[in-house]
Formats: C-alpha cells, structure tokens, sequence
C-alpha cells in the first residue's frame, strides 16, 4: 500500500510518501515541505497548498491519504490556519477518488514508538529507524508526515477490515429483517 501522509499546517505543510504493509518494514518514497508565505493573502496560501498537494498525489499516485486530525490548542489563530490546511489535505484525496483517514498526533505518536505521549525527537528518531534512513528528515513537519503514512499503514488496513466487516454485518442484519 502507498499512502501520501500531511501534517498540515499553513505556513508550513509536511508531506511524506510512504509504501509498506501491515506489520512489515515500510519503504520511503520521498517527502516535502511545501511552504506558504505568512504575509501573502489566505486565499493565495491555502491555493499554493492545494496546487502543491493536487502535484504530489498526481506524481506519487498513492492509495490513500493519511491527515493529522487538528486538536484544539490554545492559540485560535494557528488552529484555525492549521484547520483550514488540513481541509485542503482531506480535498486532495477526496478529489482524487482516494479514501482519506484522520489520526490524532497521540494515535500517531502511539502507532510509531509505543507512546501517544513521545515527543517531536522521539518521532523523529523512530520514523529514521523504521524507515532505514541515514539521517532524520528535516523538518519535524516531513518527519511527522511520515509518522502519519507509516501509521495508517499499519493501523488503517486493520481499521478497513474492522469497517468492512462493520458494514457487511449490518447489511446481513438488514437483510434478515425483511
């Protein structure tokens, strides 16, 4: 499976490509920061980054999108900036037919080193070690896109089976009521 992982956010947006299955080694693809000006105009930015999305999905051809799901902080202005970005990540596999999942950074933190409370290093150092790099991504935005694609490797094909089977017993049971 090729996921394309955003942790999103308007000035700075992480980017990574990932491919792998569940419970093996996975292989990086490539990752990237796309950049937005904080003194241009919303419209211009939130534009730039979904132009810049709609190219990396279009190159890599993944088979899903993995997004940070946006928590509340305390700061409105930097959630509503990191919203609005992620919005855009959700429009880009929605538009390009790709089935797009959500994780929160403690899902993430939790799926790559054991604890949903890690910090940013320790993300960082096991996306290297899972990925067999030789040195860590830089930014921590690429490094936490990464973290996002290896996550629903390992978790999100597991959570499409528990939802399949979800949908198939309800079918059955609607099925049995006729």
């Amino acid at each position: 499976m090729r996921v394309l992982g955003v942790d999103p956010g308007l000035t700075r947006c992480g980017v990574g490509v990932v491919e792998g299955v569940p419970g093996r080694q996975c292989k990086l693809i490539g990752y990237y920061v796309v950049y937005t000006d904080p003194d241009d105009d919303i419209a211009l930015r939130l534009l730039r980054l979904d132009t810049e999305l709609a190219a990396l999905v279009a190159e890599h051809k993944p088979e899903s999108v993995a997004v940070e799901r946006v928590f509340s902080q305390h700061n409105v202005r930097t959630v509503m900036g990191t919203a609005q970005a992620s919005g855009v990540a959700v429009l880009a596999g929605a538009r390009a037919g790709l089935p797009v999942q959500t994780y929160t950074p403690s899902e993430v933190k939790a799926a790559v080193t054991g604890s949903g409370t890690a910090g940013k290093a320790q993300v960082t150092a096991m996306v290297t070690r899972l990925l067999g790099l030789d040195a860590p991504p830089r930014p921590a935005d690429a490094a936490d896109a990464l973290a996002l694609a290896i996550c629903h490797i390992w978790r999100g094909g597991t959570r499409a089976r528990i939802e399949a089977a979800k949908a198939k017993a309800m079918k059955s049971m609607r099925g049995a009521r006729r």
